[in-house]
């Protein structure tokens, strides 16, 4: 097995912020990739890029590829947000003709936006963690409403505005919304500057060369996987993309220790010294946390995403500066040391928040400081570290071979 060789999709087997986007960023450098493919999320992501020469980007929309040259498609599985896309087109310099959209991808909307914050304000402290950017009320919205804007919709002025006038109307009203004329004049530049393309482009672009997959948010935060109700409407896992893509590499990312933003449980969660320049205290998505590596939780995620063929370990420049650093193998609960945590029936949400109350009581258990990181983690992990990760930019990362076994 080769990283170079053939499709790759890179999914997050935590809460997010593993480095994603630094490894599909490697990927892009290690050799030709036809496109990076967005398979899930939306504005939300926030994947930092560093250059070699000390470029910094946070990529959300637009592939981590893309300081590459390499073209970016964003599938039917993503929530596309017109304006926060101008935006950040603006910062990289406009880069469209690297850009492609399906036409039956979710328009996300101010109106959305507005209202995911209303229902994180109203939750108080109870707050189940959000990145404010309505992409839950976009997936929302869409399951109840047959008529909910999509990508292909920019292409027709009186459809447009009709769908996102039953939007507002359904949604609203919000003072600090936009006028309707103005979306949807934002959301017709948003066509005119954009390719939109059917199903049939993504074929057109797995059968001409390799594809690198780049996931949004983590495993531990799947809607249907995660530890409910602090989740996100995405589904995180490489499922979206086995229904895109028949053969690919399965590529989990890991830090060597684990992080999350805001609410929800965080069994190994523990005061580090490890400041971070593009993590912090967010408005929507609360504090940033810190922990151990959490074993436990990960070969979970291994688990219910189907198995990985492979790792990178990210951070690897951390167990140096934090001599207090370690791997949890095991949690504390209710008098009994657990190494696994049993996934439930798939889509069963009662399942899922029993389990978030059980994670709620337990501790770390068995704690270690390995002498070899990446080693010890495949061990645990029971799959091959292929890309190591010693700090931002792409010269700051090794491809191993596997071992052979």
């Amino acid at each position: 097995m080769n990283l170079a060789d053939g499709h790759v999709a890179v999914v997050d087997l935590g809460y997010g912020d593993a480095g994603k986007g630094t490894v599909v960023d490697a990927l892009c450098a290690s050799g030709p990739v036809t496109a990076v493919i967005r398979f899930n999320g939306g504005a939300q992501a926030a994947h930092n890029v560093v250059t070699p020469a000390g470029r910094h980007h946070t990529f959300a929309q637009f592939g981590a590829g893309t300081l590459h040259g390499v073209p970016t498609h964003l599938s039917r599985f993503t929530v596309v947000d017109p304006l926060a896309l101008a935006a950040e087109a603006a910062a990289l310099g406009n880069p469209f003709h690297l850009l492609t959209v399906d036409g039956d991808a979710l328009l996300a909307t101010p109106w959305h936006r507005a209202a995911n914050r209303a229902r994180e304000r109203q939750r108080g402290g109870a707050r189940h963690g959000s990145c404010g950017m309505g992409i839950g009320q976009t997936m929302e919205y869409a399951l109840s409403h047959p008529d909910a804007p999509r990508v292909a919709d920019v292409r027709s002025p009186s459809r447009l505005r009709a769908r996102l006038a039953a939007v507002r109307d359904a949604l609203g009203p919000f003072d600090d919304a936009p006028p309707l004329e103005d979306v949807v004049d934002a959301f017709l530049a948003f066509g005119r500057v954009v390719s939109i393309v059917d199903s049939s482009h993504l074929d057109r672009l797995l059968a001409q060369g390799r594809c690198v997959f780049e996931g949004a948010q983590g495993v531990l935060l799947d809607e249907w996987r995660g530890w409910h109700p602090y989740t996100t409407w995405s589904t995180t896992t490489f499922a979206n993309v086995a229904a895109m893509c028949d053969s690919f590499v399965r590529l989990g990312v890991v830090r060597t220790y684990t992080t999350r933003h805001g609410a929800g449980p965080f069994v190994t969660e523990t005061p580090l010294d490890l400041p971070e320049a593009h993590n912090g205290v967010g408005e929507w998505q609360g504090a940033f946390r810190v922990g151990h590596f959490d074993a436990v939780a990960h070969r979970y995620a291994v688990e219910v995403a189907g198995g990985v063929d492979a790792l990178a370990v990210t951070h690897l420049d951390a167990p140096p500066r934090e001599p207090g650093l370690r791997i949890c193998t095991s949690y504390e609960l209710d008098g009994a040391r657990w190494e696994h945590l049993r996934p439930g029936p798939p889509e069963d949400l009662a399942y899922q928040s029993a389990l978030t109350t059980l994670l709620g009581r337990a501790r770390p258990g068995d704690l270690e400081r390995p002498d070899d990181w990446p080693a010890r983690i495949g061990e645990l992990l029971d799959a091959p570290v292929l890309l190591e990760s010693h700090g931002p930019r792409s010269t700051d990362k090794r491809f191993r071979l596997p071992a052979l076994r």
